[in-house]
């Protein structure tokens, strides 16, 4: 039996059969969206600089520089390890400036308020309260600095307007004024730079309960205990 001819349109060509009515017609497949290239790579992210700042102080703090590492930081920032070395020659730079960040902050405040105009309690009272403040600001960038001032401070070349030169310039011309007894600046300011420190390592071992400000005043009065001494 000879098949049915396809009926022409009207170009000539014969014209494609219509679904049947109720039929079901295929839709074509949405493309998948995958989170990294052909080549296994994760694109580039936006911002990405204090993503890797950010998980990097996580690892930094909790495992130790020494143990992270730049995979590591990167997984958890969720940027490719190329991204990381376009923003940093590697790990050890980068935990360098995330502590010299908070260290040249610590110079700016003590010098602002140790050197303001008031008296010598209300001079303490404020740099007390600025340093308390600066650690409940960012407790994880401050904690990561107050542990690893053993590692980084021999990078951070003696100088005039490091914390520790700041507070013993401040002390000696406190001394010389007659506002404080005389004594060794650097001794002096030793101790009361460690009243503040040791309670700041405290609070990162959960030893001390909330915000380090609710403390400021109790250490404000230790600290010029120190300094009338």
């Amino acid at each position: 039996m000879a098949r049915k001819a396809t009926p022409a349109s009207p170009s000539g060509k014969p014209s494609r059969r219509a679904p049947a009515k109720g039929a079901r017609t295929k839709t074509a497949a949405k493309p998948v969206v995958t989170k990294t290239d052909a080549a296994g790579r994760r694109p580039r992210v936006r911002d990405a600089r204090p993503k890797i700042e950010r998980a990097a102080l996580e690892l930094f703090v909790n495992v130790g520089v020494d143990a992270a590492t730049t995979r590591e930081i990167a997984e958890s920032a969720q940027v490719s390890e190329g991204a990381l070395y376009r923003h940093y020659k590697g790990k050890d730079e980068l935990a360098l400036a995330l502590f010299m960040e908070t260290h040249n902050r610590l110079s700016v405040m003590l010098a602002e308020a140790l050197g303001g105009t008031g008296t010598l309690d209300e001079k303490v009272h404020a740099a007390v309260a600025a340093y308390c403040a600066l650690a409940d600001e960012d407790f994880l960038l401050f904690s990561f600095h107050l542990v690893s001032l053993h590692k980084y401070l021999p990078y951070d070349r003696r100088r005039e307007d490091d914390p520790v030169s700041v507070t013993e310039q401040i002390i000696s011309g406190l001394m010389d004024a007659g506002a404080v007894p005389k004594g060794d600046p650097a001794l002096k300011a030793a101790m009361a730079l460690g009243v503040v420190m040791q309670a700041g390592q405290n609070k990162i071992y959960n030893r001390l309960p909330g915000p380090l400000s609710r403390h400021a005043p109790a250490l404000a009065r230790a600290v010029l205990a120190v300094l009338k001494s």
